[in-house]
């Protein structure tokens, strides 16, 4: 049997999740395992998962040896679908009331409680004894894995076939943090160079891993472009550049035994492509629950749901919420984030009560009743390493309006093609965005026939995981998994 793919990660749904790395981490392993390949996941031992979910089996005394020598971890194991689940525990660095930040900001410490835990994740891995073949790390958090393996290979044997993959799943945040950070966490001093872990003088943890994996993935073809120029290079383009043979983009695929309108426990009424009559329930009923005017049965509703950030373009969609209300349309925005978006809002409910909802917060069952009960969704986003709610509402029939950016451009056949299947936008403006949305306003005005049809094709699009999780086993085969040693 082949030696194992170990999955770090900071979330994973359904234990912890604030957005799509947790719903990508909770698919793409149960995937690949149900292709055979042998895998298992580990995560931090957040409070708000070891209040949610019992353990099954515990490792005590795990030496970590960060922040100073004497420091231990313990893990918990949890099999998911078949696959296996660590948690590591300490109480100091995860049982908190949040998993990276409150309102008041991020976490001072987060740079130790992720170093603590990369460096836990890998003590776990020899506790278990069985070498794997590929670690495959996600994002900021457990971007120094790839460095440890790196060195660790030159005098410990238990690693020395062991292979790394680095996903990013957002370049703009990066785990930058001071250079003093850098004393004591476990790597050697050759390791703060520009070919390292230092960016201007500080420690960059996303660096870490783009410098050190043996290969780097994005979560879509478009964004792994991207990011080689400045634009949306964060910085990094040139490192990117560098790797630029080992970078690779693999688009997300969508989980629909979760995300369908045919599965999803949160609807009031199943549909399905060859039968839509259940979406006009779940609108009626989306209208009674949020107290919206019952007049806009027949009249279109506009989705958002997502964080409340300049990212996703929530400022330009405020921007022109006026001159929407004149259209006489309806407006659900669901999410949170900054205070002022937040505010904002609150403020539009009572300006055009019963045409615009805004629920500031987010829910996974309300998500899945606005996806199926609003006619069109929107995304402006400014950049969108790959998006997954895009792609929930194309098989929720809910066709998207966005930006013509990363996976987005992946994800969406945009009008007036005739295989259409939403519409999108190229410039991150107001006014394009609006024109964009009247142009899909006059479409289900005036030709309900030609919207029907592409709503059912958009339902009848595929990103199914197992597409994706072909192309992360070609690139664990490209660097030894499957090549056994004895």
């Amino acid at each position: 049997m082949s030696r194992p793919v170990f999955f770090v990660t900071s979330e994973m749904y359904p234990f912890c999740k604030t957005g799509g790395l947790g719903d990508v981490l909770g698919a793409l392993p149960v995937t690949l395992h149900k292709m055979g390949i042998p895998v298992a996941v580990i995560l931090p031992f957040y409070r708000l998962t070891m209040n949610r979910h019992k353990v099954h089996q515990s490792y005590f005394g795990l030496p970590v040896g960060y922040p100073w020598a004497p420091i231990t971890a313990d893990a918990h194991k949890i099999v998911y679908n078949g696959v296996p689940v660590y948690f590591i525990e300490r109480a100091e660095y995860f049982d908190r009331a949040a998993y990276y930040n409150t309102y008041k900001g991020d976490y001072f410490d987060n740079a130790e409680r992720f170093i603590f835990f990369c460096r836990a994740a890998l003590a776990l891995i020899r506790r278990l004894n069985n070498s794997p073949a590929v670690i495959h790390a996600h994002d900021w958090q457990t971007g120094m894995l790839p460095a440890y393996v790196h060195y660790y290979k030159q005098y410990d044997p238990f690693w020395q076939n062991t292979s790394t993959v680095f996903t990013v799943h957002n370049l703009a945040f990066q785990g930058r943090f001071s250079s003093r950070l850098f004393d004591g966490c476990g790597l050697p001093p050759d390791a703060w160079s520009m070919s390292g872990v230092e960016f201007f003088g500080d420690l960059n943890m996303m660096k870490a891993g783009l410098n050190y994996a043996s290969k780097v993935t994005t979560v879509s073809p478009s964004y792994s472009r991207e990011i080689l120029g400045p634009e949306f290079g964060y910085g990094m383009d040139g490192v990117l550049r560098e790797r630029g043979s080992d970078l690779h983009g693999i688009l997300n695929g969508v989980n629909y035994s979760i995300w369908s309108p045919e599965n999803s426990r949160y609807l009031p009424r199943h549909y399905s492509a060859d039968n839509l009559s259940g979406k006009k329930l779940c609108k009626d009923a989306l209208i009674a629950e949020l107290g919206m005017s019952p007049h806009l049965r027949n009249r279109p509703i506009f989705g958002f749901i997502g964080r409340l950030r300049e990212q996703k373009g929530i400022d330009i969609l405020y921007e022109i919420v006026p001159e929407l209300m004149k259209r006489d349309i309806g407006l659900v925005v669901l999410g949170e984030g900054d205070a002022g978006f937040e505010a904002a809002s609150m403020r539009f409910s009572q300006e055009y009560p019963g045409r615009y909802a805004g629920i500031v917060r987010y829910t996974e069952p309300l998500a899945h009743r606005v996806q199926a009960g609003s006619d069109s969704f929107l995304m402006p986003s400014r950049y969108e390493p790959c998006g997954l709610t895009q792609m929930y509402a194309l098989r929720y029939g809910t066709p998207p309006i966005a930006t013509s950016v990363g996976g987005l451009r992946d994800s969406i056949v945009p009008c007036p093609a005739d295989d259409c299947t939403g519409f999108t936008f190229d410039e991150c403006t107001g006014d394009a965005f609006l024109e964009a949305i009247l142009e899909a306003l006059t479409l289900w005005e005036n030709n309900p026939q030609r919207w029907k049809e592409m709503v059912i094709r958009a339902m009848n699009q595929d990103f199914s995981w197992e597409r994706s999780a072909q192309q992360y086993i070609d690139i664990y085969r490209s660097i030894g998994y499957g090549q056994e040693t004895l």
